[in-house]
């Protein structure tokens, strides 16, 4: 009995993407990861130039023409990004300025966008939404390795050293001043 052997067939090698056609790619590619969530032109550039298909002319070319769209701004992404993190919970400042310079904003354009941010809404206003969440969290600080947990927390926040130093302070006066009283 014989057995027949199957030949490996040539695979027809796929032509080189012409210069329109790998911009093209660039451009969906691009269009493709906006559309999953807003990214800055740094962080956009990142991952483009990681594509082995794009070469870095035709990545600067894709982002210009986003940013021409208006598809691009790190002004309004910067704002955007830090006003819903402010929304969905209390932040401060200096954690929302680590956080944009991780999503590669520049200083100034972050700078810009957490005074505005700020502007709106006082970090004092912040500190105490957070307190309050902690407190009905935790309940309130009886000892003070709580309080030193409850400081530690806040100022991960990215809340200024005085700041939560004074209100953990009230706090702990508040606490003391309840126990008092009863």
């Amino acid at each position: 009995m014989r057995l027949r052997t199957k030949r490996k067939q040539a695979v027809p090698l796929r032509p080189a993407a012409t210069p329109a056609e790998r911009r093209q790619r660039t451009f969906q590619k691009a269009a493709k990861l906006l559309a999953a969530k807003s990214r800055s032109v740094a962080e956009l550039r990142e991952l483009l130039t990681q594509s082995q298909e794009a070469n870095k002319a035709d990545v600067e070319e894709v982002l210009d023409r986003l940013s021409e769209y208006g598809y691009l701004n790190d002004e309004r992404f910067a704002f955007g990004y830090a006003s819903s993190k402010v929304r969905q919970r209390p932040i401060g400042r200096q954690r929302l300025k680590r956080d944009l310079a991780l999503k590669q904003v520049n200083k100034e354009t972050a700078d810009e966008a957490l005074a505005l941010v700020f502007a709106e809404v006082s970090e004092s206003d912040l500190i105490d939404r957070a307190i309050e969440k902690r407190l009905r969290l935790r309940g309130r600080p009886e000892n003070r390795a709580e309080a030193k947990s409850l400081f530690d927390h806040l100022l991960r926040q990215g809340f200024p050293f005085e700041l939560v130093s004074d209100k953990v302070r009230a706090t702990m006066r508040t606490n003391l001043d309840d126990d008092e009283a009863t």
